[in-house]
């Protein structure tokens, strides 16, 4: 049976080698900028130009007026660290799994399939990390938060990549073939689009609003959009408990499958 007690050394190993990966050319490093610039462009865009057009209070959190550029840019930030976490897990495990076969050769020695997920999962939070750390300082700088207030950000940030991560995993192991992206990717817009980043879920259709409520990336946004305004609340700490519940949860299930050699 998968246990959750990952070896700390074979957890590093395995980092270790995706850390190896940076070396190997300017085509991962491309992946690896796109995955920040996107969301930061539809930050500027969306806050700073058609923000500018926008009429000022009809943008609250917590009851205080905010404007559009301060209302939208957490959620940008927590797309970015869902972005950055999804594009390790999902799609560079996915080639791992299935044509490289790397994780056959890893179960092959005492690594086991908890510490494979751990390794991997740990290595998107270092990557998703740096995203979060590049929003913190731009959004900082723009006014959206303070430094202290981005010190209680960075862990909801992170917590995003975690829950995000290892249902990154989860997905990888039930795609057919690379053409299954196409569905992920529309899935990604969805919650992008449905999570309420750009309006409150109260100006969506009802039967729209409870379906946005149940997705992860909701929560996401709603825990870095009140930690970035200092509105730290019991409801924040149901859209951690949801995430973290959520992550642990795909993190075992991965383990699992993998253990089994169901994928």
């Amino acid at each position: 049976m998968t246990t959750l007690a990952p070896s700390p050394s074979r957890v590093r190993a395995i980092t270790s080698r995706n850390i190896s990966a940076l070396r190997s050319g300017p085509e991962y490093w491309v992946t690896v900028l796109s995955g920040v610039f996107e969301p930061l462009m539809y930050m500027l865009a969306m806050g700073v130009g058609l923000g500018s057009l926008m009429t000022s209070g009809h943008w609250t959190v917590d009851g205080k007026e905010v404007s559009y550029l301060q209302y939208i840019a957490p959620a940008m930030l927590a797309s970015a660290a869902m972005s950055g976490a999804v594009s390790e897990t999902l799609i560079h495990f996915f080639f791992k799994l299935r044509y490289q076969h790397t994780f056959e050769g890893m179960l092959a020695t005492p690594i086991r399939p908890v510490d494979i997920v751990a390794g991997e999962l740990l290595w998107a939070l270092i990557r998703s990390a740096a995203y979060i750390a590049v929003f913190l300082a731009v959004i900082a700088t723009l006014g959206v938060t303070t430094p202290a207030r981005a010190l209680v950000v960075f862990p909801a940030g992170f917590l995003v990549s975690f829950a995000f991560g290892a249902l990154g995993m989860v997905v990888a192991t039930r795609l057919r073939g690379p053409q299954d992206f196409d569905a992920v990717v529309v899935g990604q817009l969805a919650l992008f689009l449905f999570s309420g980043a750009f309006a409150p879920l109260s100006r969506y259709p009802e039967p729209l609003h409870t379906l946005a409520a149940l997705l992860p990336l909701y929560h996401g946004v709603e825990l870095v959009r009140g930690t970035a305004f200092g509105h730290l609340s019991l409801a924040l700490a149901g859209h951690a408990a949801y995430l973290l519940a959520l992550g642990v949860g795909c993190l075992t299930w991965t383990a699992r499958r993998i253990e089994l050699g169901d994928d």
